[in-house]
């Protein structure tokens, strides 16, 4: 029966190799059982899972090299850490003095540039505050300019409650046209300077500075240069727009004079021609009445001429003839009829004017109550409004 071959190569084990390793594997056993006995093959499996006394011994020396390599590796590493500890101590301590000198240097300087920032602080924050005194200013007189502009709205719309011819076109709506939009100008520049300020005061904010304290310090100075620059231009706008405001309001409100002025002489005229047409209406009826009696005291003395003309008519034969009284019958009666007629005629011409008459009445009634309204609208509603107009220090900013 052949023998199965269970030795191991004899070779060198590496120091690296585990004693996990080193564990001997049991070889496969061929099961082949057709030239063997009943009693071999019950043999078989002993003879197979056992190790020879040579590998027995190779294995225990494996385990001792394998202990010393391991002690030999530790004693190096514990050397090694040895040395390296004192080595990154050494370093350690020359990198933290050599630290301290230059954390020391950079307190130096930061101390130096501290003492120069707060000094910039100090004269910005100054500077920064009258800025905001010039502000709150500027902001006053922007609100001071919401009156006059409601104001010159409020007199456009109550002129627009003329009513027509009135409604014209005329020198004080032309003014207050011009005062809105100078008002409106006015504002529109106060905002922008507004906004130059925030942005101004925003740029001087010492948080907001870079990372070069030289740089900060010469931008706090331009800053500040900057910041008297434009106090003086707030003075300089303050004080030119309120002018031109006060300019302006002079100059509308003695259009306002002048046209309630014209409208009041306007009135003066209408009335006066009204009351004439009152007496002519007046004196008018009355000869219309005279007329109407006329014509009645026409129409007795010409019925009886017809009477004496008809009855003259019924005369007999001979007796029937154009005698004087009878062409004088005649006559009276074309005399009377042409009387009436024409005094119809004239009394029709004088009904016609007498309707023109109240016709121009009512004319001149419709006007003066239209001019009426007018001096109302400029003098009572207009006017009165605009002595709420802010003093000339309010649109300074001064109040």
């Amino acid at each position: 029966m052949p023998q199965t071959n269970m030795l191991v190569t004899q070779e060198p084990v590496p120091q690296s190799v585990k004693s996990s390793d080193l564990v001997p594997k049991v070889p496969e056993v061929e099961h082949n059982t057709e030239h063997y006995g009943s009693s071999e093959l019950a043999m078989a499996g002993f003879r197979s899972a056992k190790y020879l006394t040579e590998e027995w011994y190779q294995n225990n020396n494996i385990r001792c090299h394998q202990a010393f390599t391991d002690c030999d590796q530790s004693e190096c590493n514990r050397q090694e850490s040895k040395h390296l500890a004192a080595e990154t101590k050494a370093l350690s301590q020359r990198t933290q003095q050599d630290t301290n000198k230059k954390v020391g240097e950079r307190l130096q300087d930061v101390h130096f540039w501290k003492s120069e920032l707060q000094r910039e602080i100090e004269d910005l924050m100054a500077e920064t505050d009258l800025l905001i005194a010039q502000k709150l200013r500027l902001q006053r007189a922007l609100d001071a300019t919401e009156v006059p502009f409601s104001i010159s709205m409020d007199n456009l719309q109550c002129r627009e409650r003329r009513q027509p011819p009135d409604r014209v076109k005329d020198v004080v709506e032309m003014e207050l046209l011009k005062e809105a939009e100078l008002i409106r100008n006015v504002q529109e520049l106060l905002k922008r300077t507004l906004m130059q300020i925030v942005n101004q005061i925003s740029a001087s904010t010492p948080e907001m500075w870079g990372k070069y304290c030289q740089e900060n310090v010469c931008r706090a100075q331009r800053e500040k240069t900057a910041s008297v620059n434009l106090r003086l231009l707030i003075d300089n706008i303050l004080n030119d727009s309120s002018k031109d405001l006060c300019v302006q309001c002079d100059a509308v409100n003695l259009a306002f004079s002048r046209g309630c002025q014209e409208i009041e002489n306007a009135k003066n005229n209408l009335e006066h021609h009204l009351r004439k047409i009152l007496r002519e209406i007046t004196d008018q009826e009355n000869n219309i009445s005279s007329l109407k009696q006329a014509i009645k005291d026409k129409e007795a003395p010409l019925r009886v001429a017809e009477t004496r003309l008809y009855q003259r008519s019924q005369r007999p034969n001979v007796d029937l003839c154009r005698d004087n009284a009878q062409i004088r019958l005649a006559s009276e009666v074309e005399e009377l009829t042409m009387s009436i007629k024409a005094l119809k005629e004239k009394l029709m011409e004088s009904e016609h004017a007498l309707k023109n008459l109240e016709g121009t009445q009512m004319i001149l009634e419709k006007e003066i109550s239209i001019k009426n309204n007018s001096l109302f609208i400029d003098r009572q509603k207009c006017m009165t409004h605009r002595s709420r107009y802010p003093t000339i220090l309010r649109l300074t900013g001064y109040q």
